[in-house]
């Protein structure tokens, strides 16, 4: 007797897809960029950044005319409050952007690990400060947790870990702006790009203009060109797991980019990881632990239906 196995759903392989997508985004995050800034130490974090927008500009418009979003993006720039927000959300990635690249090349990454760790709770506490989003019990304790190991992470380091905070807070209230903006992710960060340009060209301008300001080896220039594709190709990945898979599900893989960083900082990169860093870290883990918690059983009864709740109709 023969037996037949069904194949699976298409909701399934888009599943497997999304879920795929997601390890290419994080996985990137965790290594090809740090590797990325590593191989180029020997080049400032503005000109490195500058090259990131310079270069990454032209291929987020190239998707956008290939996916027919242009328009979009023309409509985001006859809109004066939009714009106004956007400048004011292509600022902090800039200095979110800056941040980290810097931490990289100077032998920080394990405090920009931290920060990318502790950025999903710090954007839960903004929503409940600024959007009077209610903060769960689980979310709560979170938090608490996170602040007690940043505390720890303090006084193990003997000053504030700065980058970790800038990293956190400024994406944090980086995509506290972004909620306000109804643009799609492609259109919204071609914008915010385009408006960093001018500061950009001005950055390569000044640092040009110095005699040895021209002096970077041939393979230096071809991965400074490459900036650019080297920022909009995870982002690929990252919207197109969005459109695949949960946004719960998303939030708990995101955490496998900084513990790839962490990973690579040590391991590869031979950075200082003190035993009461450990500590600091195994407090972080453990409010990204309860964090995950909740968001898993958020998700479990979101997908249950309620049988006394009613649709809401616009």
């Amino acid at each position: 007797m023969s037996h037949s196995s069904s194949p699976p759903s298409n909701h399934q392989s888009t599943g497997q897809v999304g879920v795929l997508m997601a390890l290419a985004a994080f996985g990137w995050w965790a290594w090809v960029t740090p590797l990325y800034f590593h191989v180029l130490d020997s080049i400032p974090a503005s000109e490195q950044l500058a090259w990131r927008v310079i270069s990454g500009l032209p291929a987020m418009l190239l998707i956008l005319l290939l996916s027919r979003q242009l328009s979009q993006l023309i409509t985001i720039l006859r809109s004066p409050r939009v714009l106004l927000l956007l400048v004011c959300s292509a600022s902090l990635l800039s200095i979110n952007w800056f941040t980290f690249t810097w931490a990289v090349i100077n032998q920080r990454l394990v405090e920009g690990s931290l920060g990318y760790y502790i950025n999903p709770l710090v954007s839960v506490l903004l929503g409940a400060i600024f959007l009077g989003e209610r903060l769960r019990g689980l979310q709560a304790i979170a938090v608490a947790i996170a602040v007690v190991g940043v505390g720890v992470n303090t006084l193990v380091l003997g000053y504030l870990p700065w980058i970790s905070l800038i990293i956190a807070f400024s994406f944090g209230f980086y995509g506290l702006i972004r909620k306000q903006v109804r643009a799609a992710p492609g259109p919204g960060i071609s914008v915010e790009m385009l408006l960093m340009l001018p500061v950009m060209v001005l950055v390569l301008v000044f640092t040009y203009r110095a005699p040895d300001g021209l002096s970077h080896s041939s393979w230096n220039w071809t991965l400074l060109v490459l900036a650019g594709p080297q920022t909009v190709i995870p982002l690929l990945f990252y919207t197109g797991a969005a459109r695949r898979i949960t946004l719960s599900t998303l939030g708990l893989l995101q955490f496998l980019a900084p513990t790839g960083q962490l990973l690579l900082a040590v391991l590869a990169f031979g950075e200082s990881f003190t035993r009461g860093q450990v500590w600091a870290f195994a407090l972080i883990w453990i409010a990204v632990i309860v964090y995950s918690v909740d968001t898993w059983r958020r998700s479990r009864a979101t997908a249950l239906p309620d049988p006394n709740s009613l649709p809401e109709v616009d």
